[in-house]
């Protein structure tokens, strides 16, 4: 059995002249929650529709399950569960009869009693139609609509959008889920403490290229230490910045520092100073996602 359920390879998408992804190269293990990150216009949302076929790339390919998203799309789609980032459903129809309709198309058999937990879960109520639903119902019906059918992989952008706290803690659960019973998850989202909460891996993207992959775990270590330092003396606004390592904070003799050189070079210069304590400090993948993107950088036009 092939340990990837997604191999993209040399993948590359142009509207017109616009670059929307250029030269991918990704693949997702199975069992695996993969984190998709970029900001918008960054090639999410492109990546994606290129996987379910809703849009032909300008170059390269793209595999599920081994088969090619292009030619055996039908085949892979009845594997997939999917949440779009746009979800709009019929809003004329009653929650429980727009889940029907789904069922009725998917070649996945759907179990009503885990249909019943998911909404149960979600606290949902299908008897309503769906134009008086709020944003964060129609979501869940979203959410339900792609887990119902228990599909091998899932592919969720921006899954708990609209949604309170504690039905985003839902659908972290239910993707954990998910994984601990063997199903993968391609999950995209713009909240990067969920992201670190249920991904083994993450991809970054910038400006439709992918400029990291590593374990979640790995890229916050390896990134960048945050150091808090207590001196007797204060030290020069510039004391500490230079390669591999900036001064981020100050209060009074307190220095903060983000530093990617060896400790002991920072040590060295703070013992001039004189150390009276040391502390280090979370790092958090908002930090290091940061790290890769001006605050100001919002990527391409395209999704």
């Amino acid at each position: 059995m092939n340990e990837n359920v997604i191999d993209i390879r040399d993948l590359t998408v142009f509207y017109g002249t616009q670059r929307g992804i250029l030269n991918l190269n990704l693949s997702v293990k199975r069992s695996e929650v993969f984190g998709f990150l970029g900001p918008n216009g960054a090639g999410k949302t492109t990546t994606q529709r290129v996987l379910l076929d809703v849009i032909h790339p300008t170059r390269g390919q793209a595999l599920i399950f081994g088969l090619d998203s292009q030619k055996e799309g039908t085949a892979i789609r009845s594997r997939v569960g999917y949440l779009p980032g746009e979800f709009r459903p019929y809003l004329n129809m009653r929650g429980g009869q727009f889940l029907d309709l789904l069922a009725s198309l998917q070649r996945s058999s759907v179990v009503d009693s885990y249909r019943r937990e998911l909404c149960e879960r979600l606290e949902l109520n299908l008897s309503r139609k769906l134009k008086h639903y709020s944003h964060g119902n129609k979501q869940k019906i979203g959410i339900v609509a792609a887990f119902m059918g228990r599909p091998e992989l899932l592919i969720l952008d921006e899954p708990t959008i609209g949604l309170d706290p504690l039905a985003q803690q839902t659908v972290l659960e239910l993707v954990r889920d998910a994984r601990n019973k063997g199903r993968t998850v391609f999950f995209s989202s713009h909240n990067l403490t969920e992201v670190q909460a249920v991904c083994d891996r993450v991809g970054i993207i910038r400006e439709g290229e992918l400029v990291k992959t590593e374990h979640v775990e790995t890229l916050i270590d390896q990134r960048f230490k945050r150091l808090q330092l207590t001196l007797r003396q204060s030290p020069p606004p510039d004391a500490f910045n230079g390669e591999g390592t900036t001064e981020t904070g100050r209060d009074g003799n307190q220095v903060i520092l983000e530093t990617r050189q060896d400790l002991d070079v920072v040590l060295e210069k703070a013992l001039s100073y004189g150390i009276e304590d040391i502390e280090t400090l979370p790092v958090t993948l908002e930090d290091i996602f940061l790290a890769y993107y001006d605050r100001d950088n919002s990527g391409g036009s395209h999704a």
